[in-house]
């Protein structure tokens, strides 16, 4: 086995508590969550927003911003990451003086807050994914879609105010988030979401009802589509542990690798579970004559093509000069292997 590989299998957990991890970090997303999400909404749009967002879900980008805040802030040393931190500060907030212990509560609170901000941004697209003039589906989460249960104008508003309120919550008036973090989550995310992202690989996604699409266009839609946001909730919780620049690099690889290999793993589940397994309505790319993953390639092929982004996260793992990346190896693999 040459090194390359040796390094690739170290970076694989062999007996990570992904369940535990993940249930423990989960519970503060869910209070969180539920603490903000439509608070003080009128005329029956929290309620919307609510339904959107909580009881449901494999919440994997709060997952992943956790697991890389964690990645980067306990494997840059004791003061490693701090020290990076202090460096993008404005200068009022170091004449502030702020202490270990108040920039690292200041930076848990930044992350818990990215991860839920992006939940949100998730939330909202499925709201507007799934509305009549787009994809028209009624099942989503295992339950109706938000437009069958509240009409089709709430849940246009309730998108709305979701998306809105994921910058609401990046922004909080809270001294020990450096304006600067807050900044470069806002920008970080927006483009994600935006027509360098999400809403625009759906544009794309659109657009290509019918047609055949080359590999190369097919990967370009799905990395903006579904990769940008997933890449993204990445590279926001390496911001909120003041990551480095090999860690932001090795990071960014990870989360395209993990973000096109999300969809790959999408289009193969479209064919081969049923629609009580998803959450959502089984065989819909076919019946709607989408170009897929597996339309293009193939079953098989595709099955192992996730294996091979798999793989390429992994590297990036390994690569990251980071001591401790299991979450993040855990959830990729979780991401490949899942059956919904």
């Amino acid at each position: 086995m040459d090194a390359g590989m040796m390094a690739v299998q170290r970076s694989i957990p062999a007996a990570f508590d992904l369940a535990g991890w993940s249930r423990n970090h989960l519970d503060r997303v869910e209070r969180a969550l539920g603490q903000w999400v439509g608070e003080g909404a009128p005329a029956g749009l929290g309620e919307a927003m609510r339904y959107a967002v909580l009881d449901g879900g494999k919440r994997l980008r709060p997952l992943l911003v956790l697991a890389a805040y964690e990645a980067v802030h306990n494997g840059a040393g004791p003061t490693g990451s701090d020290t990076a931190l202090r460096a993008g500060m404005d200068e009022a907030t170091l004449r502030a003086g702020m202490d270990e212990a108040a920039l690292r509560a200041g930076m848990d609170e930044a992350a818990l807050r990215a991860a839920c901000a992006v939940e949100l941004i998730h939330a909202y697209s499925l709201v507007h994914d799934d509305m009549p003039c787009m994809d028209n589906d009624v099942l989503r989460r295992g339950k109706p879609t938000v437009h069958v249960q509240f009409g089709e104008a709430q849940a246009l508003l309730a998108g709305d105010a979701l998306q809105a309120f994921a910058f609401e919550l990046l922004t909080p008036d809270d001294a020990r988030i450096p304006p600067a973090v807050q900044a470069t989550l806002c920008r970080q995310l927006a483009r994600a979401a935006g027509s360098a992202g999400m809403a625009g690989g759906q544009a794309i996604d659109l657009a290509s009802v019918g047609l055949a699409l080359t590999q190369e266009q097919l990967r370009q839609m799905h990395r903006l589509k579904t990769g940008a946001l997933l890449q993204a909730s990445v590279m926001m919780g390496a911001a909120c542990g003041g990551a480095g620049a090999t860690a932001q690099k090795a990071l960014e690889g990870y989360g395209a690798a993990l973000g096109l290999a999300f969809q790959v793993v999408d289009d193969i589940l479209d064919v081969v579970a049923d629609s009580a397994t998803l959450g959502k309505t089984a065989g819909k790319d076919a019946a709607s004559d989408k170009p897929t993953y597996v339309s293009l390639l193939g079953l098989a092929p595709a099955q192992a093509h996730a294996q091979e982004l798999l793989a390429q996260a992994q590297a990036a793992l390994a690569a990251s000069g980071l001591a401790d990346t299991r979450a993040l190896a855990a959830l990729a693999d979780m991401v490949v292997n899942r059956s919904y």
